[in-house]
């Protein structure tokens, strides 16, 4: 199994082979909308993310499955849920902003979105969104609020960084988006362009930034998806890295005195310091490493609130 065509009954009449589409009482057609699931040895989780997007029931969905080649039980899954799957492609990609990129090559939605293989949607989401676009037709993109979730799929708490609103000097210091509560129109995509794959955690930040310069956000008061918190989520991983990579991004679009830059520099220092001192316990150790990380804990502390974490 290494791809399959759109198989799903609501999206083709077999005995024409014309595209049968719903049409609400207005008559127009119901917007086709594309959800991509990059995957890569999440198993544990997967069946559960396509099950939250197939249950949605809405009448003209695209669902594409891009996995990286797991060596997991995500293929077993894939193949279980494949009749259901407009096209499920297993084929070696350069990481999640890649196979996202792929997937999107090839989509065909009027609206798109993307699910990670670990993440979840609410009942009645993409119901939801479509409604939102049509009663707000200047928006671009729509996003919501949502929840953290374990890793058995209980929620912990709302997603209390979604802002109602916000402008682009926020923006470009902290990401005010949960991920897999927007969607888009699919010009947003064409205009802005692929996601950056030069990029390892903040790639989708970087691209609300984007979109942001050329389109409306609108936000939805409606929690439309969970966020699940698990030790392999790339916002779990990477460390200083990570936050290194935060401060480039907004170094790129603002300056470098912006707070999240400043923040982010501070912790490189604080980092060199420990590698000086072996991150040693010792006082001596401690006494060595204070002029490093004495900026940190000022930048921190006077720039609270203002910073990617």
């Amino acid at each position: 199994m290494t791809e399959r065509q759109d198989t799903q009954p609501w999206n083709h009449n077999t005995s024409s082979g014309l595209d049968v589409v719903e049409k609400p009482p207005n008559g127009n057609a119901i917007p086709r909308i594309t959800v991509v699931t990059p995957s890569l040895n999440q198993g544990r989780y997967i069946e559960a993310a396509i099950r939250s997007v197939l249950d949605q029931n809405y009448p003209n969905l695209e669902y594409i499955v891009y996995d990286g080649g797991s060596t997991d039980e995500t293929i077993d899954v894939l193949r279980r849920y494949e009749h259901r799957i407009s096209r499920v492609i297993i084929k070696p990609d350069d990481g999640a902003a890649d196979a996202l990129n792929k997937g999107f090559a090839i989509a065909t939605g009027d609206i798109l979105a993307w699910l990670n293989a670990d993440d979840l949607y609410l009942p009645g989401t993409l119901h939801a969104i479509v409604e939102a676009f049509a009663a707000n037709p200047q928006a671009g993109l729509i996003y919501g609020e949502g929840w953290y979730i374990d890793e058995a799929g209980v929620r912990i708490e709302p997603c209390r960084f979604v802002r109602r609103t916000f402008n682009r000097r926020y923006l470009i210091n902290k990401d005010t988006i949960l991920q897999p509560a927007a969607f888009w129109q699919r010009s947003v995509w064409e205009q802005t362009g692929s996601l950056d794959t030069s990029l390892r955690w903040v790639f989708d930040w970087e691209w609300f930034i984007r979109a942001h310069e050329r389109t409306t956000f609108h936000y939805l008061p409606r929690a439309l998806a969970c966020y699940r918190v698990q030790p392999q989520a790339l916002t779990r991983t990477g460390g200083l890295a990570r936050q290194l990579e935060h401060g480039r991004v907004t170094r790129r679009y603002g300056a470098w005195w912006h707070p999240n830059h400043i923040v982010q520099q501070t912790r490189r220092w604080d980092a060199a310091g420990r590698r000086i001192t072996g991150n040693r316990s010792s006082l001596w150790a401690a006494i060595i490493r204070l002029p490093f990380s004495l900026p940190r804990l000022a930048a921190e502390w006077l720039l609270h609130g203002m910073y990617m974490r």
